[in-house]
Parts: structure tokens; sequence; C-alpha cells
């Protein structure tokens, strides 16, 4: 499902996530659910944008002040159309910083819980640990 050209009964599965949305946190478990520390030491910034017309925009960034000697500040993001079936946002990557995300699909398992919505995206290996994220995001705009 993307945004344009769809019935109503879409519509409504659409308007869930449609709007601009804030990062209020991002937790990281291991491979057994342990809660692994804060992501970006519990200071990340984000922003999603979703469009009604089937285009999204991402951005997320280490908003701490400084980072500790050794470590890298991490940045993510990238803009595309997307489909949306109610439980799994897929984005069909066009543009990004990083050239190797475009032309991809970045897959996101989509939930809501107290008006956040929960993205999870695939699990991912850092070093000997396999983390898996959920960020919940907050709506502060209806685009």
């Amino acid at each position: 499902m993307g945004g344009a050209g769809l019935s109503s009964g879409e519509d409504l599965v659409i308007t869930d996530i449609v709007g601009t949305w804030r990062l209020v946190r991002a937790v990281s478990r291991d491979e057994h659910g342990k809660e692994l520390p804060p992501a970006y030491d519990g200071k990340g910034l984000g922003r999603i944008v979703v469009t009604a017309d089937g285009r999204m925009a991402v951005m997320m960034i280490d908003g701490r002040a400084t980072v500790p000697g050794g470590e890298k500040r991490e940045y993510s993001g990238y803009s595309g159309t997307y489909t949306y079936n109610g439980t799994q946002l897929v984005t069909h990557v066009d543009c990004a910083p990083d050239p190797s995300r475009i032309g991809t699909d970045q897959v996101r398992g989509v939930r809501f819980e107290n008006g956040m919505m929960i993205l999870r995206p695939p699990a991912r290996q850092l070093g000997a640990v396999t983390e898996q994220r959920e960020l919940s995001w907050e709506r502060i705009s209806e685009i």
C-alpha cells in the first residue's frame, strides 16, 4: 500500500502513520532480550515525515553535545516512496547521505502503544552482540 489511489479502508491504515514524528526513545536489546546501554546515551534526535501521497523522509542523529573519545557519532537518514500495511513500513530508498542505501528497501515493523509509533528495524550485529532496536516516535504534526 502506498499513499495515492487507495480505497477508503486503506486510507485509514495510511492515516495511522501520516504526519511529522519526533524520536522520543531508542531501546536496544541483545538476542536474549537483555536491555543494552541506551542508544545515543539516551539523547537521540530524530524526525520522520510521512505524507499521504506516499513519500517519507527520516533523519536520526546522536544528539549528545560531545561523544566520548574513540566513539563515532551516529547519523542515519534516507527518503523515498513507501508501502505500509498496518504492521510493516517498507521505504523504497531513492536518496540518502549513504549512497549504499539508495535503491534498497528499508523494512520496519510498526506497532502503536500509548499514542506512540514504535518502529523496529531488523536486528544488526555490533561486535559480538546482536542488537535489536525499538524506536518510539511521537506525532508532533499532522504533516
